[in-house]
């Protein structure tokens, strides 16, 4: 009976890891100046993805994440209107990817530079990501 136990403890511990998202443990990020936008808000943009990123980025480790800055911001402004928001705050990330390719759609064994990350508030309430890529 205990061998049935363990074994089948090994099992549910194969599916919880297998599971797993991306590798955001060691994401380094640094400050850009705003006019528009807080560190606070930077920050709590920045940690929406993060979050996102860990639990569906498979096989993907984010390595740096950061504020595109507000004139990048303002070049997407109208992804606010397209989400009944009225706010967008762009950020820019590098990611490495494994050689699973994430979820099949990237490039296995390469490394992601300058992609975007577009997330929209209303009133200043939480941030959602609405899209991303180059």
């Amino acid at each position: 009976m205990k061998k049935i136990v363990c074994t089948m403890l090994c099992i549910m511990l194969l599916f919880v890891l297998s599971a797993c998202g991306g590798d955001v443990s060691e994401v380094k990020t640094h400050n850009v100046e705003s006019e528009s936008y807080s560190e606070e808000d930077i920050k709590a943009a920045i940690d929406t993805i993060k979050k996102e990123f860990k639990s569906d980025w498979k096989g993907c480790t984010l390595t740096e994440i950061y504020y595109a800055g507000d004139d990048c911001t303002k070049d997407h402004k109208d992804w606010a209107d397209r989400n009944n928001a009225d706010e967008v705050i762009v950020l820019l990330s590098s990611f490495d990817v494994d050689s699973s390719g994430g979820d099949g759609s990237l490039n296995p064994n390469s490394t992601y530079s300058d992609w975007k990350w577009i997330l929209v508030r209303t009133d200043g309430g939480k941030w959602q990501h609405v899209d991303h890529g180059y």
